[in-house]
């Protein structure tokens, strides 16, 4: 091997241990240097930082404030209620050390932290009741849980800065029997109104045919008397003419009878001719 081709390798194997060996933390970032998997240093200032080549490794960790999405969780209230809560929280690495040893990667804060914050919110709201839950006075419920969650959590290197309710939700089998229910007061009001509807339309249906009844009985009180009336008045009209003259009161009840006698066709009279029914016939009323 010649003296280039050496230099050449040499500077290729240099260049490679710089490269190795020098490394950048961002302004967001903190980082912890491992040797062969043992912790060395805490860099938390940004720029430029060495590290032995080949030999140390950098993990880096966000300084910022970040959010974890926790698991549903189903709770029974101090009221005896179940309910299904959907939980987020917020945390911050304060110690990425103790976090380089307690969880190891972001990507592993949810499995040591969900238990913690549902062991939390199980126990905490286990003494609430739901209508608490749905008034002001959850915010205390929820800072009791994130400074019980908090304290658990200063074994991670973390802060836990907030844990908040997403949403609250009935579990599947009290909706469904809860829809039951609905479906069945709704099913007793209809019944309700349906014999409510029954019983108004035969008392309308009653009243409106003894109405009509009263309406035709002082109708027919009403004919009968005005009837009473004209066979009254008639009575008197004819009892004034008779007296006045009594032949021509005579001759009219005789043409009236017949009218009253001769107006069907095929009437046949067994009757003697000398009787005074024909003596408007046989001018004998004239005389």
């Amino acid at each position: 091997m010649n003296k280039a081709t050496f230099s050449a390798i040499f500077l290729v194997i240099l260049l490679a241990m710089f490269g190795d060996g020098i490394f950048s933390v961002k302004q967001i970032e903190q980082a912890v240097v491992t040797r062969l998997g043992e912790p060395m240093r805490v860099i938390k200032n940004p720029g430029l930082h060495f590290k032995v080549p080949f030999l140390d490794t950098a993990t880096f960790f966000d300084k910022r404030l970040m959010s974890v999405e926790l698991s549903a969780l189903e709770v029974t209230l101090g009221d005896k209620r179940r309910i299904m809560v959907d939980a987020f929280g917020r945390y911050k690495i304060t110690d990425p050390l103790k976090f380089y040893q307690a969880v190891g990667s972001e990507n592993r804060v949810l499995i040591r932290l969900n238990p913690v914050v549902l062991g939390s919110l199980s126990s905490v709201l286990g003494g609430v009741s739901l209508s608490s839950l749905l008034s002001d006075t959850r915010v205390s419920a929820m800072n009791r849980i994130r400074d019980e969650v908090n304290k658990a959590a200063k074994g991670f290197g973390i802060d836990v800065v907030d844990v908040r309710i997403r949403k609250t939700d009935l579990p599947q089998q009290n909706s469904e029997a809860i829809c039951k229910r609905m479906m069945s007061e709704r099913e007793r009001e209809a019944r309700e109104l349906r014999a409510k509807g029954t019983e108004m339309s035969k008392i309308i249906k009653s009243t409106a045919d003894k109405e009509n009844a009263i309406a035709i009985a002082q109708a027919n009180t009403r004919v009968q008397i005005l009837i009473s009336e004209g066979e009254l008045e008639a009575n008197k009209i004819y009892t004034e003419a008779f007296s006045k003259d009594r032949k021509f009161f005579e001759f009219f009840q005789s043409l009236e009878a017949y009218r009253a006698s001769f107006g069907s066709q095929n009437s046949t009279f067994i009757i003697s001719p000398k009787n005074d029914f024909f003596n408007v016939m046989k001018g004998e009323f004239c005389r």
